[in-house]
């Protein structure tokens, strides 16, 4: 079951993504960011998380699993879940003009969605939201990030994630009684800073925990399309 805050129920289990077989040019100066929206408690979600983990090694993606906590009223808590990460979902919902989230939903470069667990129409969607080669100039350091070429008005955010497979047992909820693999959970989420359209410098924060990786995504705005990402 698909569950939306307006409780509305979207149907769909699709089987996994199959692995990459290399035929597309990765680019890791420009990396098309994916991003999945999904709970431990929803029994739609698996399938979409099986896409994830099968994209994870691409080198020309930036996947990231981002933990909604909506879910957390009917009878699980979500481990990886915050209210940080629910609100980014929220402010895609109100950019693509929707009054309702739900899950698993995927969002590419910020520009379009998809049900997580529909294949075909991800790498349709993946190829369909590429960037390009454009963008801001995001270099990233152990210590800071500089961007240039970022147009006034940009935010620029810090997203650290885990990119170790973490099995989570699931105690109750639609999932009770399964272990469930997750892999690029997003741990924490900052904003390091508006652009004003000129070159600037921020510095990172220490990781929260060890082990964790470092994401830096230029977006137009909250809920808006991504102008640029990079990763350590």
């Amino acid at each position: 079951m698909v569950r939306s805050t307006g409780l509305a129920i979207v149907a769909g289990v699709i089987a996994g993504l199959a692995g990459w077989d290399g035929a597309t040019a990765a680019d890791r100066v420009h990396p098309t960011v994916v991003e999945l929206f999904q709970s431990q408690g929803c029994s739609s979600c698996p399938p979409a998380n099986a896409n994830l983990l099968a994209l994870a090694d691409r080198p020309d993606l930036l996947a990231l699993s981002w933990q909604v906590t909506y879910w957390d009223q009917l009878g699980w808590t979500d481990t990886f879940g915050k209210a940080a990460f629910t609100d980014r979902q929220r402010d895609y919902a109100r950019a693509f003009g929707r009054d309702q989230v739900f899950t698993p939903e995927i969002v590419v470069n910020g520009r379009a969605d998809v049900v997580g667990n529909r294949r075909d129409e991800l790498e349709a969607l993946i190829s369909r939201a590429d960037r390009g080669e454009g963008g801001p100039a995001i270099m990233l350091s152990g210590t800071g990030v500089t961007v240039s070429a970022a147009p006034s008005g940009a935010i620029v955010l810090l997203v650290r994630y885990d990119p170790h497979v973490i099995q989570v047992p699931i105690a109750r909820g639609e999932n009770g009684g399964r272990t469930l693999p997750h892999r690029n959970v997003v741990r924490d989420v900052a904003l390091l800073g508006t652009s004003d359209g000129r070159t600037r410098s921020y510095a990172l924060p220490a990781a929260s925990r060890n082990g964790l990786r470092t994401a830096v995504l230029v977006q137009d705005g909250s809920g808006g399309a991504i102008l640029g990402a990079a990763g350590d």
